[in-house]
């Protein structure tokens, strides 16, 4: 019997990263929520406010057997900009800040460790302000906002932002894919 992991992340907008790590094998439920918030329970309009400090953020479950903490992470480094800073394309505020929370001491190293070798390989040409912190808290977003993308992608917002990364997905990591992801 496999064991599961959970990875939390934030990559910008939830729909994006939701709609990238569903397609992941070993993946076994994403979940799109808000992390670190200081208030509790917080609704999709408090966390645009700013006052919460929540990030929109995602809740993976995945087997290690199948894919690694790392992989998460190389592929999380890849499908949006650790450079912005409360940012990613047309999406602004602390809400779309690029964060890793880590739920133990070895996902802290191995964040931490991921973070140093994307900075040093050249693939950005400006700093990464990832931030890496430890795991507070997740509350799950409201129902509307669960499997965004798969629900809704003749919106101009998920054929201009999300389907490129989607793509990016297919053409980099297809190896990692379920199959109905692949084709």
């Amino acid at each position: 019997m496999s064991q599961f992991d959970t990875a939390t992340l934030a990559g910008g907008c939830f729909w994006c990263t939701e709609a990238v790590f569903n397609r992941l094998k070993g993946v076994t439920s994403v979940v799109p929520g808000y992390a670190a918030s200081k208030v509790a329970n917080p609704s999709y309009q408090a966390v645009c406010s700013g006052r919460t400090d929540a990030a929109e953020a995602i809740q993976v479950t995945y087997d290690p057997s199948v894919i690694s903490y790392d992989k998460l992470l190389d592929i999380f480094w890849h499908v949006h900009d650790p450079t912005t800073l409360n940012r990613q394309g047309h999406d602004v505020g602390t809400q779309y800040r690029s964060a890793i929370f880590y739920h133990n001491d070895e996902q802290k190293d191995i964040a931490e460790a991921s973070k140093e070798a994307i900075g040093k390989s050249g693939t950005y040409k400006q700093p990464i302000v990832t931030e890496i912190a430890p795991f507070t808290n997740f509350y799950p977003a409201e129902d509307y906002h669960k499997d965004y993308y798969d629900n809704n992608r003749s919106q101009p917002y998920c054929m201009f932002v999300i389907d490129p990364k989607i793509q990016k997905l297919l053409k980099e990591y297809r190896s990692d894919l379920k199959e109905a992801s692949a084709r």
